[in-house]
């Protein structure tokens, strides 16, 4: 057996920062990755949304498929947090495995447009939905957060890959790369 120690992938840490392509302010897009927080994954088939968000104490909570969710927020979080759901829901804690990256302004539909197979327009995935789908080649749970915001929560291990497929899809309309803690 080696000696060789594990040791955590270091998600964004050594993500590229900055301003990446067209100079326009008006169309710019920000990307921001997130604070480590929490990500709680939720198995309950007799559950509603309603039920899973109050037993989450104002977590966003984000549907997931049938009878899944994801709780989601910016500060560490216990089972404990849960106790509504007791013997009602399994809880798995994804906190260490998954990254959450934001993205905002005028021109992100049009830049997620480039690598999702989603319609995004307002309509068809108004503020508050949630889907897990492939953007570029890997695989995301995306949420709307506001007309002109989402959120991309994905497996740590591709984190840094899709955050730099996000700036080459983000070059046309200029966008701001912002790292962890920014």
């Amino acid at each position: 057996m080696s000696d060789a120690a594990l040791k955590p992938v270091p998600a964004l840490a050594d993500a590229p920062a900055g301003h990446f392509g067209a100079p326009s302010a008006a169309h710019s897009v920000v990307m921001t990755a997130m604070p480590e927080g929490h990500v709680w994954q939720l198995f309950a088939a007799t559950l509603s949304s309603e039920e899973i968000t109050q037993a989450a104490g104002g977590d966003a909570v984000r549907e997931a498929g049938p009878g899944q969710w994801f709780a989601v927020g910016d500060a560490p979080l216990t089972p404990s947090s849960f106790t509504l759901l007791e013997g009602r829901a399994t809880l798995i804690d994804q906190s260490h495995g998954r990254v959450r990256i934001r993205l905002e302004g005028e021109a992100v539909t049009a830049l997620l447009a480039k690598g999702v197979a989603i319609d995004l327009h307002d309509q068809a995935f108004p503020v508050g939905r949630a889907a897990i789908t492939l953007c570029s080649h890997i695989s995301v749970h995306l949420t709307r957060l506001a007309p002109h915001s989402f959120e991309l929560m994905v497996l740590r291990s591709y984190a840094l890959s899709l955050w730099e497929s996000l700036i080459e899809m983000g070059l046309e309309f200029g966008i701001e790369a912002r790292g962890p803690g920014a």
